[in-house]
C-alpha cells in the first residue's frame, strides 16, 4: 500500500533563483548569469547513493564508528580524499568544506553504505545558487530511507547551524534538512511524486530539474518536468549538463556545451518541436535506456 505523504512542508517561492559567481567557477551554469531551474528533485537509489536501500540494506543502521572494519585500504582512503577535495575546489567551496569527511553507514551486518563521491557537496552547494531541492523515490522501505537521510551528513552552508562532529574543526548537517520542497518516498508512480511536490511548494512543473537512473521515470516530462538521466550517480558534470538540458527544454541562453559554437544559445528545435537530438549532451543525456 503506497504511503501517503507526510513530510514538512515548504513554502512557495516568490521569485526565480539567482546565480551566486562567488560560489561556483566561472564557466559553471551557476555563475554564468543564465537561468536556473526553481526545483532541483533528486531520486535516492543509484542517484545519490549506490545502493537499493530496501534490498541492500538491514537494519539497523549507525554511524560507523573508528573501530569498525571499513572494507577500504590505505591507499583507497587516500585517494578518495584527494578526490573529494579536487571535486570540492571545482565546485568552488571553501577550504573548509573541502576538508569535509563523508559518513559512512554500517547495517546489521557490517554491510557499508554512503552517498556518492561529489553528492555531499552538491547538496550543500546547490541551495547556495537559490535553488530548492526535494526527494522523489518509490522505495518499499520508506522510514529505513529516512533513517538513512538522517545518518548521513552534508557539509554546512555558511553560517548555517551546525552538528556536533567527532572533530570539532569540521561543520556538517543531517542530510535529511537540506531538502526544503520535501520528501516524496513512497512507492508510486514517479508523477505522483512530482504533483505531490508541485502542490506544496507551489514552483511549475516546467521549473523542476529531475536526477534518476531509471529512463522509464522520463514519463514526468509528460507535464513538462526536465529529467536528466544519470548512469553511475549524481555528479557535478551531470549537475552541470541537466541544467544546460532543462535550458535547451525550453529555449533559454545557456543551454550550449562549454566551448561549443552554440554555447549561450538556446535549444534546437527538431521534428514535433521537440529539443534537437544532434547536441552530443542531448543525445548521450536522452538516448540512453537501459
Amino acid at each position: 500500500m503506497a504511503r501517503e505523504k507526510t513530510d514538512t512542508a515548504a513554502a512557495p517561492l516568490s521569485s526565480p533563483p539567482s546565480s551566486s559567481p562567488s560560489l561556483f567557477p566561472p564557466d559553471s551554469v551557476f555563475a554564468d548569469g543564465h537561468p536556473l531551474p526553481r526545483l532541483v528533485v533528486f531520486d535516492l537509489d543509484y542517484t545519490l547513493w549506490p545502493f537499493w536501500v530496501d534490498t541492500h540494506t538491514t537494519p539497523p543502521i549507525r554511524v560507523a564508528s573508528e573501530d569498525d572494519k571499513v572494507p577500504k585500504s590505505r591507499r583507497s582512503r587516500y585517494k578518495e580524499k584527494k578526490e573529494a577535495a579536487a571535486a570540492a575546489t571545482a565546485a568552488g567551496v571553501n577550504d573548509d568544506d573541502a576538508g569535509f569527511r563523508p559518513v559512512t553507514v554500517v547495517d546489521r551486518y557490517g554491510e557499508t553504505f554512503a552517498f556518492y563521491r561529489d553528492v555531499p557537496h552538491i547538496l550543500q552547494s546547490l541551495p547556495q545558487a537559490g535553488l530548492s531541492m526535494g526527494v522523489a523515490s518509490r522505495t518499499s522501505a520508506p522510514e529505513l530511507a529516512r533513517e538513512m537521510l538522517t545518518l548521513l551528513r552534508v557539509p554546512s552552508a555558511p553560517a548555517a547551524t551546525t552538528t556536533t562532529t567527532t572533530n570539532k574543526s569540521l561543520k556538517e548537517t543531517v542530510a535529511l534538512g537540506v531538502f526544503d520542497a520535501g520528501l516524496e518516498i513512497y512507492p508510486t508512480s514517479k508523477l505522483r511524486h512530482m504533483d505531490a511536490l508541485q502542490q506544496r511548494t507551489g514552483i511549475a512543473y516546467n521549473d523542476f530539474l529531475f536526477f534518476d537512473d531509471e529512463s522509464r521515470n522520463r514519463n514526468v516530462e509528460t507535464v513538462g518536468v526536465t529529467m536528466f538521466l544519470v548512469r553511475d550517480g549524481v555528479t557535478w558534470d551531470a549537475v552541470e549538463r541537466g541544467v544546460r538540458a532543462w535550458r535547451r527544454r525550453h529555449g533559454h541562453d545557456g543551454g550550449g556545451r562549454p566551448g561549443d559554437a552554440s554555447k549561450g544559445k538556446g535549444k534546437g528545435k527538431g521534428k514535433n518541436g521537440e529539443a534537437d537530438s544532434s547536441d552530443d549532451d542531448q543525445k548521450s543525456d536522452y538516448e540512453y535506456s537501459y
